[in-house]
């Protein structure tokens, strides 16, 4: 086996240790609690609870690729949430799909801010994004107040689409995994995606290459507001409720499920099809550890454990290649 080889298959055993994991996880789950998996609640969000995980973790991947962070998704999430619940409510006269584009657009500005932040003004983003994460929150809590998204706001159609399926898949899994599939396509068959990984592989070099980095760190961060916004669209469509704390946390479980799904906290590497299955395996866990009566409190630690664990796995791993590229030289 080559090297090259070598690691391709590292990275599948990783994500096939995830589909293993997951599928253990599932099977112990039903056979200690059957209502889990054969209850039509239990199935259902299973099912449908994903995408939110996915499309944070997605949008968060990207950033974290070009050697960035966005910790301000959790507060995105709320204020888009807020932001669609509102206009169903006060423009009812709006086609749902515009609402919807609406929202999205909203994501994508609140995204480009810190965009524009990082890449032009030089800020870093962990500097940026922790400041939008309590701003974004703070005009949620001024805008919001004591009101609610209420169920009677929230259109019969719109909220029916998060309760369909297609030949038994749940429509958000659909509308995640058309995500994934072009979130992948974009990243690994565009030009600008695979600029994404070089920036974030060697910055310098990025630069003395000519590629544009100012707009290449720019775009990741609008990506990331926009997969915000369409999580907090699902929300909506979920749970046809909220108030100003939704979306506390999310963003932390996003950078979980990319860390976790094989992204590099230090930048160029990553996969998005492993990032959709860390998303999906945390999405599971939150949804298993409760019906097995585990307290919230171990619920987080176990997180953290995982991000600690893949953070090392990682160094490990970087560490091993430094070596062997330096046998490499010296041979």
């Amino acid at each position: 086996m080559t090297k090259q080889s070598f690691w391709s298959w590292l990275f599948k055993a990783r994500e096939l240790s995830l589909i293993v994991v997951i599928v253990a996880l599932i099977a112990v789950t039903t056979v200690t609690q059957p209502q889990y998996l054969f209850s039509e609640g239990g199935l259902r969000d299973l099912l449908r609870t994903p995408t939110l995980y996915i499309a944070l973790a997605v949008g968060q991947a990207i950033v974290m690729i070009t050697r960035n962070i966005d910790l301000s998704m959790g507060s995105i999430l709320g204020l888009t949430a807020y932001f669609c619940g509102n206009l169903f409510h006060e423009a009812p006269w709006i086609p749902i799909p515009v609402v919807i584009l609406l929202t999205l657009v909203f994501g994508a500005v609140l995204g480009a801010v810190n965009g524009f932040l990082v890449a032009f003004l030089r800020v870093p983003a962990l500097v940026i994004t922790l400041g939008t994460l309590y701003a974004y929150r703070g005009i949620s809590v001024l805008w919001i107040g004591g009101n609610f998204i209420r169920p009677e706001w929230v259109p019969a159609d719109f909220k029916k689409f998060a309760l369909s399926n297609v030949f038994g898949v749940s429509n958000l899994l659909i509308v995640a995994l058309i995500v994934v599939l072009i979130a992948g396509w974009f990243m690994t068959s565009r030009r600008t995606g695979r600029d994404l990984y070089a920036i974030g592989s060697n910055p310098d070099a990025a630069v003395l290459y000519g590629l544009r980095t100012k707009w290449l760190t720019f775009i990741p961060f609008v990506i990331s507001g926009t997969l915000a916004g369409l999580a907090g669209i699902v929300y909506v469509s979920i749970y046809a409720t909220g108030d100003s704390k939704v979306g506390l946390g999310f963003e932390l479980q996003a950078v979980a499920a990319a860390v976790v799904g094989g992204v590099a906290v230090a930048g160029g590497a990553g996969r998005i099809w492993g990032v959709a299955l860390g998303a999906f395996f945390l999405a599971t866990l939150t949804t298993a550890l409760p019906v097995l009566s585990i307290p919230s409190l171990w619920q987080q630690a176990l997180v953290g454990v995982l991000i600690v664990g893949a953070i090392t796995l990682d160094r490990v791993f970087f560490l091993i290649r430094l070596r062997q590229a330096r046998k490499e030289l010296s041979a």
